[in-house]
């Protein structure tokens, strides 16, 4: 009797996961679309310059961001450019002095 009263509850969560729309199935296992710019970026003493191609259909908001040396050189973030389908954006920035770390960001709009 006690299994039974164990079992009931278990059957009918598989009875029901079972029964689910053949819809909500496919799109929870739907693979993501390809996103994102690919980015090369390069530094030359104080100046950095990324170039970003956007081989997919969907506009990739791409921003360059510099980490500077000395603790009393700024830091920057420059402003946020569309890298549409197709698009190569040129991003560039510099540093007072020298360069520590330069990365690119993207945002799907």
């Amino acid at each position: 009797m006690r299994l039974s009263r164990f079992l009931a509850p278990v059957t009918a969560v598989v009875a029901l996961a079972l029964c689910a729309p053949y819809e909500a199935l496919s799109h929870a296992q739907a693979k993501p679309e390809p996103f994102g710019a690919e980015c090369r970026t390069s530094v030359d003493g104080s100046h950095v310059v990324a170039y970003c191609h956007n081989p997919y259909a969907d506009t990739d908001r791409v921003t360059l961001h510099i980490e500077c040396d000395r603790w009393w050189d700024l830091d920057a973030d420059g402003a946020p450019t569309d890298a549409g389908p197709a698009v190569t954006v040129r991003l560039t920035g510099r540093c007072w002095k020298e360069v520590r770390s330069a990365w690119v960001s993207h945002r799907k709009i």
